[in-house]
């Protein structure tokens, strides 16, 4: 069966495409500037690899674009577009409307309903799912929400200290996000060590950040609240915030209260504190060069991820395997050496020479560390693929 995993931004469509439920990955590609005068579209085939500029007006002809080129008779790797049986998408927040869900009305409404909880996520998830379900009705669209993986969270460690109503009428409580990725992790780790009951800290640091603390491939805790806002600190958003700074700065800003949640979601994090740029790479050369507010960002984010990484090891009860993914995760040494750095109290000891030479899939930890430390990139397109393959066997 073949399935389309797409990943969406305002103006991008990035896709891959699986025979499934082989995990062979047939194709990938990607279109830039959707909506704009000329448009980037990439393709890899097999070997083939191909890029042409086209004016490309909304997701719906992004689509179009895709399977035009996997059907292409010189390059392609399908004989038709009919051989699509899904599109798949790592959807972000739906509330209630967690797990894996084919998209209906409903569901869409549910997304609308909660723009401002994920700005950067829902407004362009909902506005071309309604594209493309208007553009190709053969095809099911599969939304894999990313709360779905954090539904086996205890209600200790999922409940505000709020009235009490507030989540029982209006959902309030902490949800969790980056789920493709966290159960990629547990996953993943299960097959390298050969086990599993594995606890694992998984750390998802990239250009948005959360921790999870994973027993058994079953998320038991994770640093991300109600919205993809809170916890860490994310490259431009704050993560966890006192919400009652808010009246001060109402009152000595001049600012709106939109105003001021658009600062706290477009220009706060690595960008607010440094000054700099949102991008972790920025942030540690301006470091290295002696700038204080980008050394001061480094040791915050650094700070927040061991105040998580403290806390799930009281969850879990220690851990067997602390695993580094993401961006970040995946190519900052700094960073995992301040995040390990004076752990060997709970067994944690990181391999300095290791962690200067990363490449691919690899422990960092000493022999002597009773707690491996590991980076694995993600992926969270093949998560979204079996779970597509689920939703729509049924």
């Amino acid at each position: 069966m073949i399935i389309l995993v797409a990943n969406l931004g305002s103006t991008s469509f990035k896709y891959r495409v699986y025979d499934m439920p082989a995990e062979r990955q047939l194709a990938r590609g990607g279109i830039d500037r959707i909506g704009q005068a000329e448009s980037r579209c990439t393709v890899e085939i097999g070997s083939h690899k191909e890029e042409i500029s086209r004016s490309i007006p909304d997701h719906a002809a992004a689509v179009q674009m895709c399977l035009d080129q996997l059907t292409d008779p010189q390059h392609g790797c399908l004989k038709s577009a009919d051989e699509v049986k899904a599109i798949g998408f790592k959807a972000v927040f739906a509330g209630h409307y967690s797990g894996i869900r084919i998209v209906d009305e409903p569901l869409l409404a549910e997304m609308e309903r909660l723009f401002d909880v994920a700005p950067a996520h829902n407004p362009p998830y909902a506005k071309a799912m309604r594209q493309l379900r208007a553009a190709f009705p053969q095809i099911p669209l599969v939304a894999a929400l990313e709360t779905a993986f954090h539904d086996t969270i205890s209600p200790a460690l999922r409940t505000y200290a709020a009235p009490y109503e507030w989540k029982e009428k209006y959902a309030i409580q902490k949800w969790g996000f980056h789920g493709a990725s966290h159960r990629y992790i547990g996953t993943r780790m299960a097959e390298l060590l050969g086990r599993n009951d594995l606890k694992v800290i998984s750390c998802h640091l990239g250009g948005s950040n959360s921790l999870c603390a994973i027993k058994g491939g079953v998320s038991q805790a994770t640093s991300m609240g109600l919205s993809p806002q809170t916890g860490l600190l994310q490259n431009n958003r704050v993560g966890d915030f006192d919400p009652f700074a808010l009246p001060i700065l109402l009152k000595l800003s001049g600012k709106t209260l939109p105003q001021i949640l658009e600062d706290l979601s477009e220009r706060s994090g690595l960008l607010g504190l440094s000054g700099v740029s949102p991008d972790m790479r920025d942030v540690e050369e301006a470091a290295a060069k002696g700038n204080e507010r980008a050394e001061l960002a480094l040791n915050v984010f650094a700070a927040s991820i061991r105040q998580y990484l403290g806390s799930y090891l009281v969850v879990l009860n220690g851990a067997d395997a602390i695993v580094f993914t993401g961006g970040i995760g995946e190519n900052s040494s700094r960073m995992r050496r301040q995040v390990c750095e004076n752990l060997d109290f709970a067994g944690i000891e990181l391999d300095e020479a290791k962690n200067q030479s990363v490449k691919g899939e690899v422990c960092l930890s000493t022999p002597g560390s009773r707690t491996q430390i590991w980076v694995v990139p993600t992926n969270e397109e093949i998560v979204v693929a079996r779970q597509s393959l689920a939703a729509v066997s049924k």
